[in-house]
């Protein structure tokens, strides 16, 4: 009993910051699940042989590069997708509602997972705030700090 005592005093003291960062952008989330936060920059006319640019809400990247900076942010976020077998994200809402305290690694592969396939996807940010994962997995993640901390 004192070693899983231990043990979650020891997750909490290594991503309860990152948590209260992250949980910053909880309101700003939940208002935007299900609204696309993304645009593209389309050049003026006689401009035909131009590129659009995808163009992005601020708080999004600030939340974005906050995630970069916090303890969760691995690219071997893979091997949690792999080891709860999660391809939609349907399945990543599962697994979001079943995580407890000493898995909370997983909740960060999840978050993980959408800021590193954005650096090379466009549309990939934007997907995680559309789809409530980004909201889903930080509000989890609070939740299972704030139980285990009081």
């Amino acid at each position: 009993m004192a070693d899983t005592k231990e043990s979650v005093r020891q997750m909490i003291e290594k991503y309860g910051k990152d948590v209260e960062e992250l949980s910053r952008y909880l309101p700003w989330l939940e208002s935007k699940k299900g609204q696309d936060v993304g645009g593209k920059y389309e050049p003026g006319e006689g401009k035909a042989n131009t590129i659009s640019v995808p163009t992005y809400d601020s708080t999004l990247l600030a939340f974005v590069k906050k995630v970069q900076k916090t303890a969760f942010y691995s690219k071997n976020y893979v091997y949690a997708y792999s080891r709860n077998r999660i391809k939609t994200p349907e399945d990543e809402h599962r697994v979001i509602d079943r995580c407890q305290i000493m898995e909370l690694e997983t909740l960060g592969a999840i978050i993980t997972s959408y800021c590193m396939r954005g650096m090379t996807k466009a549309y990939v940010w934007t997907e995680g705030v559309k789809n409530g994962v980004f909201w889903h997995a930080v509000s989890r993640m609070k939740e299972l700090i704030e139980f285990w901390s009081a």
